[in-house]
């Protein structure tokens, strides 16, 4: 009997990891995951590079794993009466393609018949830190702007920019997301390459 219960347990424990682990590889909508977490994806607006309206809501999806550790920087920020703004998560393949018809520059748009972008695997985030105001504190460059001046380690900014810009990447790194050299917005999981294009209509 003690043997049975034993392995009634231990499968019991494999099975709710299995779920745990499933559901963190799954899309999850970010704002059920942090409330406070201000979402404006700008591909759900015209002001964007692409001038039109590309997604049909502003729910923003984003993988189980990213979004839990977005949860975790948010609360490190509320520590200091800040918190974070998205302006993008999941894109869909299609999006991709419209994006890269209008600039096809691997340096800021990743190439969709090229192994595309971790947007597309719901395992990357662009966003930035808000005041506790809700204002957007200064960065080097608004949002999705394709110049050395946005590039993450650029000296252009000014010293406040880069300060701001600096918060932004110590707190993404300390939950464990990773940034890109040109977008000092951009941030995503390791090695999130590995994770498969997630083609979720509506996007």
């Amino acid at each position: 009997m003690r043997k049975q219960l034993l392995l009634f347990l231990l499968m019991a424990l494999l099975l709710t990891f299995g779920t745990v682990e499933a559901q963190e590889h799954q899309l999850v909508d970010l704002a059920q995951v942090n409330p406070r977490i201000i979402i404006e994806l700008k591909y759900a607006t015209t002001d964007n590079f692409l001038k039109q309206k590309i997604y049909t809501d502003n729910t923003c999806y984003v993988l189980g794993i990213l979004a839990n550790k977005l949860d975790q920087a948010q609360k490190l920020l509320e520590q200091d009466g800040l918190g974070l703004k998205v302006y993008d998560g999941y894109r869909s393949v299609e999006a991709q393609k419209k994006m890269w018809a209008i600039c096809p520059d691997p340096r800021y748009v990743a190439n969709p018949y090229k192994g595309g972008s971790n947007h597309c695997r719901g395992a990357a985030v662009d966003l930035t830190i808000i005041d506790k105001d809700g204002n957007e504190m200064e960065m080097p460059t608004p949002f999705d702007t394709f110049a050395e001046r946005a590039h993450q380690y650029s000296l252009a900014p000014t010293s406040q920019q880069r300060l701001n810009r600096m918060l932004l990447r110590t707190v993404m790194k300390q939950v464990g997301l990773q940034s890109i050299r040109t977008e000092w917005w951009h941030y995503q999981l390791p090695n999130a390459n590995k994770y498969p294009i997630i083609n979720k209509g509506g996007f």
